[in-house]
C-alpha cells in the first residue's frame, strides 16, 4: 500500500484529475486545442488539466526536515492550477528542446501561467522564437542541411583533439529566411563541443556541434521538434489561455541590420506582432537586457511599457557591477521602470552566522524603490549537490546541500524577497510552490 509522502511520486501524473489526460496528436502539436477562454490575467484556472509529475516531489522528498518541508508535503495531493507565479523559461528545457513546440506545450501542461518566447529575427525581417540570434548550431540540427549550413555566418570546423579547440561554427537567425528556420528541428541545447563531424544521424547530437549535458535528456529529441516563429507562438499559447512573455533579444550581429532595421524597429515589431495579433497588453511582459529597449517601449507604448520587464545582468560584467546594480535601482524606478529581474544569485545571500540564507543587498534596494522584482531561472544549472548548485546560486553554495534546498531559495525569493514571479526550466516546481502558497 503506498503510503508515504515519496510514494506519490509513481502517482503523481494524475494528481488533481479524475480524468485521463488528452496526451495525442492535437494536444502534441496537431489542431489547435480548446482550452476554455483566452483570458488568464490573475493566474487563475486557464481550463488546462495541470499535471505536475515526479519533480516537485522528489525535491520536497530530498528537503532537509523543517516547517517548509511540512507545508510542501501537505500540498501533495493538490488541485493544481495554472499560475502565473509560474513562468516557463524557453519553453521546457530541461526535458525538451527550448523554444520548441513541444517544450512549450510541456510548460503548459505543468500549470505556467506565462510563457516565453525570446525574440530574433531571420533574413526576411520575420520574428522567431530562439535564445540567440547565433546559436542555430548547437540547438538545431542546421549543419545537417549542407544549403543551409553553407549561409552560416562561420562554417563548421570540427574538434581538434590535439590542440583541444572546441567545435565550431556560427549559425543566425539572420542567415536564413523564415521558410528554412522552419524546415530546421529544435534540439536540446549542447554545451560539450566535441563534435568531430556533423553527419551522425544514429544520435539526437546530428546536425549539431554539441552534446546534451547528462543532468538533461535526449529522450525527446529523436523526433523532430518543431520550432516556432513568435506568430505561431503566440497562436499556441493563446489556445491554452495562458499568458506571454517576450524578449528582445541583445543581437549578436551588427545593426541596423541590412542597413536600415534599427533596434528600436525590432523592438517596436515585438509590439506590432502582439497588436497584430489581437493581444491585449496586459497579457504581455516584454523583456530585454538593453535598458534602451525598455525605454523605448515606454516612451512609445506605455501600455506594453509599464509590464516590461528589465533583465539585469550588470553583476556579471564587471567587478563592481553589483554594487553599481544596487546604487542605480532608485534612479531606474524614478525614470518609470516597474519590472527589474536579476539573476537569482542576486537576490539572496549568505548568513553565515545563522545558516540562513536570507535577501541580498540588492533585493532590499529593488524593495525600497518601489520596483517588482521578478528572477531567473530555477532547474537551470544542473543538480544542486554539485558544486552548490553552481551559478545560479553564488553566494549561498556553502548552504546548499541537496536538491531539495531549491525550494529552501524559492521560499526566501518569493516570502521574503518578494518576488511576484519566477523564470523554471521545469515549471512543474514553481507551479507546485505557487499552488501551495496561494501565489
Amino acid at each position: 500500500m503506498m503510503s508515504s509522502f515519496s510514494s506519490i511520486l509513481a502517482a503523481s501524473l494524475t494528481i488533481g484529475s479524475t480524468t485521463a489526460a488528452p496526451w495525442g496528436p492535437q494536444w502534441w502539436g496537431g489542431p489547435k486545442p480548446q482550452w476554455g477562454g483566452s483570458n488568464n490575467n490573475a493566474g487563475q484556472s486557464s481550463g488546462i488539466n495541470v499535471q505536475l509529475g515526479p519533480r516537485p516531489y522528489y525535491l520536497v522528498n530530498n528537503m532537509d526536515p523543517g516547517p517548509l518541508k511540512d507545508k510542501l508535503e501537505s500540498c501533495s495531493e493538490g488541485p493544481f492550477k495554472t499560475s502565473t507565479f509560474s513562468i516557463s523559461h524557453r519553453g521546457a528545457p530541461l526535458m525538451f528542446p527550448e523554444h520548441s513546440r513541444q517544450g512549450y506545450v510541456a510548460a503548459a501542461r505543468m500549470g505556467a501561467g506565462i510563457i516565453e518566447c525570446d525574440v530574433s529575427f531571420t533574413s526576411d525581417r520575420e520574428l522567431v522564437c530562439r535564445h540567440s540570434n547565433c546559436d542555430l548550431q548547437y540547438t538545431t540540427n542546421i549543419l545537417a542541411h549542407p544549403d543551409l549550413a553553407a549561409k552560416c555566418s562561420k562554417p563548421f570546423v570540427p574538434y581538434n583533439a590535439t590542440t583541444n579547440t572546441p567545435a565550431s561554427a556560427t549559425c543566425c537567425t539572420s542567415d536564413i529566411t523564415l521558410k528554412e528556420f522552419k524546415s530546421l528541428c529544435a534540439e536540446m541545447e549542447a554545451t560539450t563541443f566535441n563534435a568531430l563531424n556533423v553527419s551522425t544521424t544514429t544520435t539526437p547530437n546530428f546536425g549539431r556541434i554539441g552534446t546534451t549535458p547528462d543532468w538533461r535528456t535526449n529522450m525527446y529529441s529523436y523526433s523532430c521538434a518543431e520550432p516556432m516563429s513568435l506568430k505561431d507562438q503566440i497562436t499556441l499559447v493563446d489556445s491554452f489561455g495562458v499568458n506571454f512573455t517576450a524578449e528582445a533579444k541583445t543581437p549578436q550581429i551588427p545593426m541596423p541590420f541590412q542597413g536600415n532595421y534599427t533596434q528600436q524597429d525590432f523592438a517596436q515589431q515585438i509590439v506590432d506582432t502582439f497588436n497584430e495579433m489581437k493581444i491585449a497588453a496586459n497579457r504581455v511582459w516584454l523583456q530585454s537586457f538593453l535598458p534602451d529597449d525598455i525605454f523605448y517601449w515606454l516612451a512609445n507604448d506605455d501600455s506594453f511599457g509599464v509590464q516590461a520587464i528589465y533583465l539585469d545582468e550588470r553583476a556579471d560584467l564587471t567587478a563592481d557591477g553589483y554594487d553599481v546594480a544596487v546604487a542605480s535601482l532608485p534612479g531606474l524606478a524614478a525614470k518609470g521602470v516597474k519590472i527589474i529581474s536579476p539573476s537569482i544569485w542576486q537576490l539572496v545571500t549568505a548568513d553565515n552566522a545563522t545558516g540562513k540564507i536570507v535577501p541580498s543587498s540588492y533585493a532590499i534596494a529593488a524593495k525600497k524603490a518601489g520596483l517588482e522584482i521578478i528572477t531567473w531561472s530555477f532547474d537551470r544549472s544542473g543538480p544542486l549537490e554539485i558544486q552548490g548548485g553552481g551559478y545560479y546560486y553564488t553566494g549561498v553554495n556553502n548552504l546548499i546541500n541537496n536538491d531539495g534546498d531549491e525550494y529552501t531559495v524559492i521560499d526566501v525569493i518569493a516570502q521574503q524577497v518578494g518576488a511576484t514571479r519566477i523564470f523554471a526550466d521545469w515549471a512543474a516546481t514553481v507551479t507546485y510552490y505557487a499552488n501551495c502558497f496561494g501565489l
